[in-house]
Formats: C-alpha cells, sequence, structure tokens
C-alpha cells in the first residue's frame, strides 16, 4: 500500500488525494488533500456538478479524528461554484458536511459518544468545545432527516409530552409503535403543538393512522377526532389506574385528616399510624414489605372506608393487566361498585372514566397502551441527565431524535 492510500485510510475519508503530510508544532499533523474527480465541482445541497465560480476562501481545515494524541486536519481549497437551483455556494467537501469544520468521521463519533455521556464530556474527550458537540448533533440530524422520513408509513402512533427544562418546559412526542422509534417532536404542551404534527403528517398519512394512544387529555382527543376521524383513539391505561392511585390518596388524607381533629386519643394514633401507610397502599400486594402488609392488615380491621378504596384500586390495576373482551365486563362490575361505594373521589372517578369509556375499551381490547412513549420519555429523561440540560429545545430535540429516532450515526470503522 503506498502512503497516500495508507494516509487515505488512516484519516477515515474517501473521495480525496493526498497531496502533502506536514507537522506544525501547535496545531499538530496537517494533511493536504485535493477533492477527486468523481466529488469535484459538486453543489453541497442538491449534488449536481456545477460550474467553478471562483476560489472562495481559498484553503480551508477540518478537524479530523485523532492520532493516537496528536490532532490533525485536513487541509483543502475551498472552492465555489454557481448551481443552477442554490445559487453560488461553497463546493460539496466529500469528507464534512456542508459548513462544518469537522471530517465526517469526526462528526459521527463525537454524536455517537453524545448518547452516551455528557456533552463536557464528550467535548474534553474529543476537545473541542461543548458548544459544538450542540452543533455536530444538529448536522448530523438534520442530513439524517433529510435522507429519511420518519413520517412515512404510520400506522400505529403514541402521543404524549415530556418535560426538558424546570419552569414547565415542555416538548411534545411522537412515537411509533410499530417500529417502536421517534417520529416527531415540538416545543409545547398545547393544542397548537399537537396540531403541527399532523400539518406535517399531511391529510393522505393522516387518512390511513388506524390507532392513537394518549394519556386522556381531552384536547388531544378533540384534535384527533377532528383531523383523523377514521382512527380509533385508545386513552392509556395506566394512566388510568395512576386516577385511581390518586383517588385512594384523596381517600387516605380526608381519612388522616379526620382522625387527627379527633378527640378521642384512640383515633388520634390510629391517624398517626395512617400517616405513614402510604407506600403500603401505592405498592403492589406482592412488592410489600413485612411491615407494609401488617400495615394493610390494620387498615383492613379498623379503617373499612380506605380499606375499601384500596380495593378499588386493585381490581382497577388487575382489568388494566387482564385486557381484552373480560376485561370490558370487569370494568362494568367495577364501575357499579365505585357507583356504590360512597367514596367521593372514586364515585368522581366512575364518572371521568365513564367519559373516557370508549378509548379505555379500545386500549384493552386492542391490547395498546403508551408503555414505549413512556419507556421514550424515560430514555430522554436520562439523556438530559447526562446532558445536564439544555438551555433551549432545538438541542434537546436534535439528540432525542438521534437517539431514539434511529438517527445515530455508527462508529466510523464499526462492523
Amino acid at each position: 500500500m503506498n502512503n497516500k492510500r495508507l494516509w487515505t485510510r488512516l484519516l477515515g475519508v474517501e473521495g480525496v488525494v493526498v497531496e502533502a503530510v506536514d507537522w506544525e508544532p501547535e496545531e499538530g499533523l496537517v494533511v493536504g488533500v485535493r477533492v477527486g474527480w468523481r466529488h469535484r465541482h459538486r453543489c453541497p445541497h442538491c449534488g449536481r456538478r456545477s460550474p467553478r465560480e471562483d476560489n472562495g476562501a481559498g484553503r480551508r481545515r477540518w478537524r479530523g479524528l485523532d492520532l493516537g494524541v496528536t490532532r490533525v486536519w485536513v487541509e483543502a481549497d475551498a472552492v465555489r461554484v454557481r448551481c443552477r437551483e442554490h445559487g453560488i455556494v461553497v463546493a460539496a467537501h466529500p469528507w464534512a458536511r456542508h459548513g462544518a469544520r469537522f471530517t465526517r468521521a469526526f462528526e459521527d463519533q463525537a454524536a455517537w459518544l453524545v448518547t452516551q455521556m455528557s456533552r463536557s464530556a464528550v467535548a474534553e474527550l474529543m476537545r473541542i468545545a461543548w458548544r459544538s458537540a450542540e452543533r455536530i448533533v444538529e448536522r448530523v440530524v438534520a442530513e439524517a432527516r433529510a435522507r429519511v422520513d420518519l413520517l412515512e408509513g404510520l400506522r400505529s402512533i403514541g402521543i404524549d409530552e415530556v418535560s426538558y427544562k424546570k419552569g414547565h418546559r415542555y416538548l411534545m412526542i411522537v412515537v411509533d409503535h410499530d417500529r417502536d422509534r421517534l417520529v416527531w417532536a415540538a416545543e409545547g404542551r398545547n393544542a397548537a403543538t399537537v396540531s403541527a404534527f399532523f400539518d406535517a403528517l399531511g391529510p393522505e398519512r393522516c387518512a390511513v393512522l388506524e390507532f392513537v394512544s394518549a394519556d386522556g387529555a381531552l384536547w388531544i382527543e378533540a384534535i384527533v377526532a377532528q383531523r383523523c376521524p377514521q382512527a380509533t383513539l385508545c386513552t392509556d391505561p395506566f394512566h388510568v389506574v395512576q386516577w385511581a392511585t390518586a383517588a385512594l390518596d384523596g381517600v387516605r388524607r380526608d381519612t388522616w385528616n379526620r382522625l387527627r381533629r379527633s378527640r378521642d386519643p384512640g383515633e388520634r394514633a390510629a391517624a398517626r399510624s395512617l400517616k405513614n401507610a402510604r407506600f403500603a397502599l401505592w405498592k403492589k400486594p406482592e412488592d410489600l414489605t413485612e411491615t407494609q402488609q401488617g400495615k394493610l392488615a390494620s387498615i383492613q380491621r379498623f379503617n373499612r372506608p380506605l380499606w375499601r378504596a384500596y380495593l378499588l384500586k386493585e381490581q382497577l390495576r388487575l382489568i388494566v393487566q387482564t385486557k381484552g373482551a373480560a376485561a370490558v365486563a370487569m370494568l362494568d362490575a367495577w364501575l357499579a361498585w365505585a357507583q356504590r361505594s360512597r367514596l367521593p373521589s372514586f364515585v368522581e372517578l366512575g364518572r371521568k372514566i365513564r367519559r373516557h369509556r370508549l378509548g379505555i375499551e379500545a386500549a384493552l381490547i386492542h391490547r395498546l397502551s403508551n408503555a414505549r412513549i413512556e419507556s421514550a420519555n424515560t430514555r430522554l429523561r436520562l439523556l438530559h441527565r447526562l446532558a445536564f440540560g439544555f438551555h433551549s429545545a432545538q438541542p434537546a430535540i436534535a439528540l432525542a431524535f438521534l437517539k431514539l429516532g434511529g438517527l445515530c450515526p455508527p462508529l466510523p470503522h464499526s462492523p
């Protein structure tokens, strides 16, 4: 293998001719190259070969992957071409993305590392500024999204929001249930944000949607009914269990407030023991400790209304786990039980479930939930913690697509 071919492989660049290799004490290794004839004088946007306009900014350098502990720079002429569609632009360089000061291999490695560690750690490892790491992620994602249409072929989707910053700053995300990947994200948590997704999807692709799962928000249901009325709306069953847990906690607080205000010393003592029973009431029976099992036994013996509320919550959880037509029949019996329970919070919960009855039944029959989108939310929160937060929504969205949208590039020269 000759020296020029060797340097091409070491740099991880294609479509170039190595002209010179120099050493600069302050910069490191500088490899002078020229664009090969197959890639010469092409528009960076459309790839069309175009006539040369001028020398542009002269020589330009791109940071490449380090060789050991030595920085490597790729240097070449940055000529401009006149494209019929895009006008006068700097010609494309096959080893780098348009507008970047790093080689493609360098950016692919940095983007992969950002999904595994914090931006500050990536910046220190790659010896770049952490804001450069942000811009690298945005360029990699923009190129991948231009190549791949994530909204193509959607049949079953889930819609939810996730917080990306303190102060009630949210991202609205859409996940493809069939392929388990993020397909759309935008800043905001309102009807206009959800409408923007359906605008991007377009009427033709809205018409082929079959299932849409959500958390029971009425404003999401209204938009789905308007934009894709043929789709079956599924209300996430696990959010229904959360409603029941909140109703149970309301009964516990009301009972505790009543007992602690009592003049009877026995009831005040019961209030003190009830104050620490929250997790015993919330947890699954199979996960209870011996102490928590004792608290539940005490509640069953001395506090029948709270015990009834606990049984209502557990029965609803069992319905969600059962699914299918049997679960729908069990839900009918549960609603009748909640109506005559004489527990105001569960009577109101029964009314709420009746309002969402069609969506809940559809989720039970079709066995569809927001589990995939809740998993995506959990992974997004982990990425946010790794990144130590974001100043704006765009870096958060770019990182979300990189990790959860299937847009993360492989490591250079990976098998």
